[in-house]
C-alpha cells in the first residue's frame, strides 16, 4: 500500500475473524483477531468497545505511525531536520481542545499512542511485533519485510478507520 505520509511505518486493510474468542476480561475492552488482505498479516488487538464498536467480518484500515505530523519528517527542504525543526513540527499536532495543527488523526476513527516493546521471530521470514497502548496490547505477525520500519523501543501511534 502507498503511505500517505512518510511517518506511517505500516498500513494495511484487515478483516475481523473473531472478537473475544477467549471471553471478555474487561467491561469496555475487547480483543479482536484479524487478517490483512495485502500483506497476509495476522493482528491481535485490544480496543475500547465504547469508542470503536466493531463486528466479526468487518473490514478496517490500520496504520502504525511514528508521528501524527503530516508530511516528510526530514523537513521541507528534504535535508536533515534539526532538532528544533522536529520539535516545532510535533508541537500541538494533537490537542484535545482542537487548537493544535491537524495531523494524521483527522483521517482515522480511533487513535492510540503506545510503545513497541518486543519483537519475536517465529521463523527467519516471520516476525511478531508487540506494542502496548496503556495496557491495551497489539500483536502483529507476518513477513519481516513489511515490518522493517517499526523500531523496538520507539513510541508508536495506532490509527484505525472503519
Amino acid at each position: 500500500m502507498t503511505a500517505v505520509s512518510s511517518n506511517i511505518v505500516f498500513d494495511d486493510i484487515f478483516t475481523i475473524n473473531s472478537i473475544d474468542k477467549e471471553g471478555r476480561k474487561f467491561d469496555r475492552v475487547s480483543r479482536l483477531q484479524a487478517h490483512s488482505k495485502n500483506y497476509d498479516m495476522d493482528l491481535t488487538l485490544d480496543y475500547n468497545i465504547e469508542l470503536l464498536p466493531l463486528q466479526v467480518e468487518q473490514v478496517f484500515a490500520l496504520a502504525l505511525a511514528s508521528s501524527l505530523a503530516r508530511g516528510n519528517p526530514q523537513g521541507a527542504t528534504g535535508g536533515d531536520a534539526t532538532t528544533e525543526d522536529a520539535d516545532d513540527k510535533e508541537r500541538d499536532v494533537w490537542r484535545p481542545d482542537g487548537k493544535g495543527r491537524r495531523g494524521l488523526e483527522e483521517d482515522y476513527d480511533y487513535v492510540m499512542y503506545g510503545k513497541v516493546y518486543k519483537f519475536d521471530s517465529g521463523t527467519p521470514e516471520i516476525v511478531t511485533v508487540y506494542a502496548s497502548f496503556g495496557g491495551l496490547l497489539m500483536a502483529l505477525t507476518g513477513s519481516f519485510r513489511h515490518l522493517t520500519r517499526i523500531v523496538l523501543g520507539d513510541p508508536i501511534y495506532l490509527l484505525l478507520r472503519k
